[in-house]
């Protein structure tokens, strides 16, 4: 059954993303070989990363976080909340987003440890995250030179859940999305927004709460 529900998965992606990720899955590490299975839905991770810019093309990563979601449970006491140190990129702009200064970040993680870490802790689960697809193509572009592979997991954007939520409940009204109104509309506390930790948390119970809605 196990290895159906792979070929089944792989067959609902890209033809090029299917032949990447074959292609990762020969030649990476055999550590990380495991990544590349179908992990249990009863265990998702939530992740969020800061960073210094908003095009993922240039952003550099400042803090790095992820917190397990097991059984309908936010395994806060458990999570990855990491600090990296200060990338050159880092700018007066980006600091006014997240908090970080350079001094915050003082004694932070070197990248490749921290992205080792996020491997570790992720395994294959499937991931989420509120606009996933950012933060992954910031991660990827860091992990495919150091690592050799991009993040196979698969994955869960709760914005765009979110999306068919509203439009179920509210077919003639176009959504706000900033994620504070998304928290507010769901009744979700939001919990150290614009920390890496604090967004992941929120994302968790945000993802949560719309599958008991569905």
């Amino acid at each position: 059954m196990g290895r159906a529900l792979e070929i089944w998965q792989d067959t609902q992606l890209p033809l090029l993303t299917r032949w990447r990720r074959r292609r990762d899955r020969a030649t990476c590490d055999l550590r990380y070989r495991h990544l590349f299975t179908p992990g249990d839905t009863r265990e998702w991770v939530s992740l969020d990363c800061e960073t210094t810019d908003l095009d993922p093309h240039r952003a550099e990563l400042v803090t790095l976080a992820a917190v397990k979601v097991v059984d309908e449970r936010v395994l806060t006491s458990s999570a990855l909340d990491l600090r990296l140190q200060p990338p050159d990129s880092l700018s007066g702009e980006s600091i006014r987003v997240h908090g970080q200064r350079h001094v915050d970040l003082e004694g932070g993680e070197a990248l490749s440890e921290a992205l080792a870490q996020l491997l570790e802790f992720i395994g294959n689960r499937p991931l989420l995250g509120w606009c996933l697809d950012y933060d992954l193509a910031v991660i990827d572009r860091q992990l495919r030179p150091r690592f050799g592979f991009s993040l196979p997991n698969r994955r869960r954007d709760v914005r765009r859940d979110y999306v068919r939520y509203w439009r179920r409940k509210h077919p003639d009204v176009t959504p706000d999305l900033r994620f504070e109104q998304a928290a507010a509309t769901l009744d979700v506390p939001i919990i150290g927004r614009h920390t890496a930790l604090g967004d992941a948390v929120t994302t968790a119970l945000m993802s949560l709460r719309l599958a008991r809605e569905a």
